[in-house]
């Protein structure tokens, strides 16, 4: 029951980033300020929104590429 809580939470914030991340890049330019404080800092924001969007990913390559040496290493 722990990890299918686990599972919906992960599905949770997953929808969540994908939300606010489309907000941010796409949808921002087009609608009017929304008076929460974090989404119009990230819609008035040029250069670091995408920034702060590309590291999730980044990050997550960057592990995963870490763990495929790791096992290539440990098997050879």
């Amino acid at each position: 029951m722990f990890s299918l809580n686990i599972g919906h939470l992960i599905v949770a914030f997953t929808a969540l980033f994908f939300l606010v991340a489309s907000y941010a890049v796409l949808l921002s330019a087009f609608l009017p300020s929304t008076g929460i404080y974090l989404l119009d800092v990230l819609a008035q924001d040029t250069h670091y929104k995408y920034f702060v969007l590309l590291l999730i990913p980044t990050s997550s390559y960057f592990v995963i590429a870490n763990w495929v040496g790791w096992q290539y290493f440990q098997n050879s």
